[in-house]
């Protein structure tokens, strides 16, 4: 899972990655709720996965594959839909760049795949 990272980001470019997922799940997840609430089952199965995805942007948990996932879900839907197509691009976009970028330091993904230090402490030797 490590080669799906180039960095965990910390200090500034950690805050702004922190920012960017956190924006783009809260996104997700109202317009997903939004379409579930409001009926529209045909898209039941995009707006659970959409939801999901943003939860999972949220945590910073398995973000490249959630980014590539809503920034291909994302551009289905600009091309196939009649409406805001930026926001649509929006989404995709910053969807694909968290994806291409990472979670950054402050995130599940860190702390389960992040580099880890080991202290190697010398043997006792008695003898």
């Amino acid at each position: 899972m490590r080669r799906l990272f180039s960095t965990f980001a910390r200090g500034w470019p950690g805050v702004g990655l922190l920012l960017m997922r956190l924006v783009t799940g809260i996104a997700l997840i109202d317009r997903g709720v939004t379409s579930l609430s409001a009926g529209k089952m045909h898209f039941a199965v995009l707006s659970l996965l959409t939801t999901a995805a943003g939860l999972l942007l949220v945590a910073g948990l398995w973000t490249p594959i959630a980014g590539t996932l809503v920034a291909v879900i994302e551009l289905r839907n600009m091309f196939l839909h009649v409406g805001d197509p930026w926001m649509y691009l929006l989404l995709a976009t910053l969807s694909a760049a968290l994806a291409m970028l990472g979670p950054g330091a402050w995130s599940v993904d860190a702390r389960l795949f992040g580099w880890k230090r080991l202290d190697i402490r010398p043997r006792n030797s008695q003898g």
